[in-house]
């Protein structure tokens, strides 16, 4: 992963710290009783994009964060447009399906806390 982190753009730092937030809300929400570890992230540029905070996520979550994360990096398109709009559709089978889950759920439940400010991410 670390020879992708020279693909690092603000744009895809920025999209990258959203799907590591919608990821978390998803598994901390749908996956309680799921036993959590750390993502682990050994570039220190890919762990200060995803945030702060370690994400402590079940192995499905953690599997999903990385396969988007590699998609995101390795992304050719310039400007890289949002997935949910993109005529390439690159995630394997099955993860597609799972990050819009992930991206709808974590939306919503976004919208329903009143944190609109971690929205602006689909209008800039």
């Amino acid at each position: 992963m670390s020879t992708l982190v020279g693909r690092l753009n603000k744009k895809k730092e920025r999209d990258l710290k959203v799907l590591g937030d919608f990821v978390s809300i998803y598994c901390r929400e749908k996956h309680r009783s799921d036993e959590k570890d750390a993502f682990a992230v050994k570039d220190e540029r890919l762990q200060q994009a995803l945030g702060d905070k370690r994400l402590h996520l079940c192995a499905d979550c953690i599997r999903l964060l990385h396969h988007s994360t590699a998609k995101l990096l390795l992304c050719k398109q310039d400007p890289k447009p949002m997935c949910k709009k993109c005529k390439i559709h690159c995630y394997a089978p099955g993860y597609r399906e799972k990050i819009r889950d992930v991206m709808k759920f974590s939306g919503l439940y976004l919208v329903r806390h009143g944190r609109l400010d971690l929205m602006v991410h689909y209008f800039v």
